[in-house]
Parts: C-alpha cells; sequence; structure tokens
C-alpha cells in the first residue's frame, strides 16, 4: 500500500518567512518516514473547506520543483490542476520540466477546475462545465502529443497549438503519470477509463467510493480498458485524535476495497504530531 501526504496548508506560525523552512522540514520528514507521495493543490487561493481565501498559498508547480530539489525518492504531484489555469501545451511542458529535475517522479494531476470566485479574482476566464470538460479532454491529449515520438500540431475545438515540440523528453516512461482527479460518473470517471494511469476519489465511506468504482469499472468495459491498469488512489483526512492503528486499520479497509494509494491530509498546517503520524502509518503498512 502506497502512503501519500496532501500539503494543503502552510499558514505556520511565523508567517511567510516560516514556510521555507517548515516545507524543508516536511518533505525531508517524508522521505526519510517512508512515504510514497506529496502533493500539493493547484490553487493560488486557500479553498473554503481549509480556511479563508486570505490563508497563505503556494504555487503549485514552483512548490513542486522545490520539494524536488530536497528529495531523492518520494513522488510528486498536483491534486489537482485545473485545466483552466495554463495554455495546455505549457501545462505539459512544466510537468515534464518536473519529472526531468525530480529524476522521473513526477504525477501529472489534472482536474476540469471549479474555484469559480479564484477565477474571477485572478481574470481567468470560467467556462461552463460542459467546456470545461472538453478543455480537459483536449488537453489531455495535447500532453499525450507533447509526449509522444512526434511533434506534429495539434487542432482541437479550443485549443490549436503549432508544433508540439517537448524537449528535453519526460524521464518517467512512457510519461509522467497521467492522474485525473474528481468522482463525478458520466463525465470525470469516463475520462480517467479513456486516458488516465491513476484516478482519485474522497473516502466518504464504503458505499460512497464502491459505487464510483463501479462506474469507473463500467466505463472501463465500455471503452475496452483494462479496469486493473489504473492506479485507484484515495484522500483521507486525518483529525487531531487520529491514531496510527486505526488509521492503518482504515487503510486496509480500503485496500480490500480496492485502493493501491492513500494520500493522507491534515485540517491544519503540517505539524510533528501529524507528520510522525504520516511516517508511522506509513511504516505500519509497508506491508499491507
Amino acid at each position: 500500500m502506497r502512503i501519500g501526504y496532501t500539503i494543503a496548508r502552510f499558514d505556520w506560525p511565523g508567517g511567510p518567512a516560516a514556510i521555507r523552512p517548515n516545507l524543508l522540514k516536511l518533505a525531508r520528514t517524508a522521505e526519510d518516514g517512508g512515504l510514497y507521495s506529496l502533493w500539493v493543490m493547484d490553487h493560488f487561493w486557500q479553498i473554503s473547506v481549509n480556511g479563508p481565501a486570505e490563508d497563505p498559498m503556494l504555487e503549485g508547480y514552483t512548490a513542486l520543483g522545490f520539494l524536488a530539489a530536497v528529495t531523492e525518492r518520494v513522488t510528486l504531484g498536483t491534486m489537482v490542476t485545473g485545466v483552466t489555469y495554463r495554455n495546455p501545451a505549457i501545462l505539459a511542458k512544466t510537468a515534464t520540466t518536473l519529472d526531468v529535475l525530480s529524476g522521473g517522479r513526477a504525477y501529472f494531476g489534472i482536474g476540469a477546475a471549479w474555484y469559480q470566485e479564484e477565477h474571477e479574482g485572478f481574470g481567468v476566464p470560467f467556462p461552463p462545465v460542459k467546456e470545461r470538460f472538453e478543455r480537459l479532454e483536449e488537453a489531455i491529449q495535447i500532453a499525450n502529443g507533447m509526449w509522444s515520438d512526434s511533434d506534429s500540431g495539434y487542432q482541437g475545438k479550443h485549443y490549436a497549438p503549432g508544433r508540439l515540440l517537448n524537449i528535453p523528453a519526460a524521464i518517467s516512461s512512457p510519461h509522467p503519470k497521467l492522474l485525473i482527479g474528481g468522482g463525478g460518473e458520466q463525465k470525470t470517471l469516463r475520462l480517467v477509463a479513456r486516458y488516465a494511469d491513476a484516478c482519485n476519489l474522497f473516502d466518504a465511506g464504503d458505499e460512497f467510493v464502491t459505487h464510483k468504482l463501479d462506474v469507473l469499472r463500467g466505463h472501463c468495459e465500455a471503452e475496452g480498458r483494462d479496469y486493473d491498469a489504473i492506479e485507484k488512489t484515495i484522500m483521507s483526512r486525518l483529525r487531531p485524535d487520529s491514531t496510527a492503528k486505526t488509521v492503518a486499520a482504515r487503510i486496509e479497509q480500503l485496500r480490500e476495497l480496492g485502493f493501491a494509494h492513500v494520500i493522507l491530509g491534515a485540517p491544519e498546517a503540517a505539524n510533528d504530531h501529524y507528520l510522525g503520524l504520516a511516517a508511522e502509518i506509513a511504516s505500519l503498512t509497508a506491508t499491507v
């Protein structure tokens, strides 16, 4: 069982100057503690489930570049990049750069985007949901073109890059692992079945996640895709009273449901309690 940690808050005591040393400590604790992955949200403002928009938030790929420089083993990714934030060819180039500089440790996390206030605040267009999903599929196709042996252009409804030149190539083979986030049954999970190397769901109980996996299995059958070839990841939130044994027991239940990668999160900026807990959980589940 793979154990990861998502870094969703940066409001450590001490203000902006405290972010770098705490992020460095988190990265080294994760590496030394045997965690498989580290993730950051790709948002520019904090999201309401974690705190007010005015709370500290780092730009995702810059933060991942820092994490790549101070680690050697842990895999890295965004959970997840909204397709609307960046030109898709430039996004694929950015993810490739992360993969090269991390020695082949990048995930390419992407989704249809949802944070309307953030878009409006920064002047980023926020099209209707149907168009966002059209753009998501085109962005995935463009990324796959960037990671192919051809630098031919692409002509879509929303994007038309003339030449998908991407040198240096990614180190990951055949490319950084594509993770599509979300559990939407009609659109998101269909795109997972069609394109993704990994999916991500929230741990909202056995009945919820079992249903989502059944939907994904049905889409895989319709697409002629091997369901087992898709890495099933799930977000699970730690609580102040969580213990390593209770979380490890839940992880074992998730493994039995079909998940291979559990990504832990905390309701506050990572401190010694949560970092130690995550490392202990990784140790307890190493043979699960």
